[in-house]
């Protein structure tokens, strides 16, 4: 079979890089518009056309955002939810997922399909019983809805990618490790974890954007505004008559920031993770 001329080969990858760097900038306009807008006086947010490079740039809105709302206490309030919340679900995901994957126990393929099921269940449909059950506890107006209901198994999905990388991971290293003596818990902590970084990697960045982000279980859970997380404190440069667009998204950059970082750091094993969840053929 004859192979294409090289001249082509260049003309077709040529034509795919400007289709994607196409697609690359359209996706990178809001975010270019959000640092663009928190840069800009009040008036100039809704010019049109709009004007991508302020004139003036406002630096100051970044500390005036910070002075506005008290920002430093909602940044703080985050941080230990996504803390607390992502090592939970790192450590019962993977321990549940272990379980699934390298043990053998009755009912073991049932138990899995049952737990994947309840991925196909909206929270929505389970928030009022859940309302109800952390109010008898008395939980509500604490961080602990947030965080408790991780330690319990960290979600199907989660379970899911962990068990599908801990499937690649031959069996011969487990039964090496028992011959030495070791335990179903030491294997699972010296063996396999440490082979597991891509997909703990992976499952961190997706709990950490996750719990970042996530306004709605705060907004139900939180009622007084010193436990209020970032993504409910942005309501407070809105006001009955007007919004303070300006300082909202200079707060909303900053609030979106730890999470760039985080994935510009991570994205090697976000990649790899994501790619070897899928290579079990068991």
């Amino acid at each position: 079979m004859k192979t294409a001329p090289r001249y082509l080969n260049r003309i077709w990858a040529g034509f795919w890089y400007l289709i994607l760097s196409f697609f690359a900038v359209a996706l990178a306009l809001p975010l270019v518009w959000l640092v663009s807008t928190s840069l800009k006086t009040g008036g100039q947010t809704f010019l049109m056309p709009p004007k991508w490079i302020p004139d003036p740039i406002v630096w100051t809105n970044y500390p005036d955002a910070f002075r506005a709302v008290a920002f430093h206490e909602y940044f703080w309030n985050t941080a230990r939810i996504v803390f607390f919340a992502t090592a939970g679900t790192l450590l019962t995901a993977s321990l549940a997922a272990y379980a699934f994957a390298r043990l053998r126990f009755p009912l073991r393929e049932p138990l899995f399909l049952l737990v994947l099921s309840t991925i196909m269940l909206p929270s929505i449909v389970t928030l009022i019983p859940t309302f109800i059950v952390f109010r008898t506890l008395r939980w509500i107006d604490t961080f602990l809805p947030l965080i408790v209901p991780l330690w319990f198994g960290g979600g199907a999905f989660n379970i899911f990618l962990f068990r599908q990388f801990f499937m690649t991971i031959p069996l011969e290293l487990d039964e090496a490790a028992r011959i030495d003596g070791a335990s179903n818990f030491r294997i699972y902590w010296v063996v396999i974890l440490p082979l597991s970084q891509p997909v703990l990697a992976t499952i961190a960045v997706f709990s950490f954007i996750h719990h970042w982000n996530d306004f709605f279980q705060p907004l139900v859970y939180l009622q007084s505004p010193e436990n209020w997380t970032m993504a409910i404190g942005l309501l407070g440069f809105r006001d009955l008559y007007s919004t303070q667009w300006n300082l909202m998204m200079a707060a909303s950059t900053a609030m979106i920031l730890p999470l760039l970082v985080l994935f510009f750091f991570a994205q090697r094993y976000f990649v790899s993770g994501i790619q070897m969840s899928g290579l079990a053929g068991r």
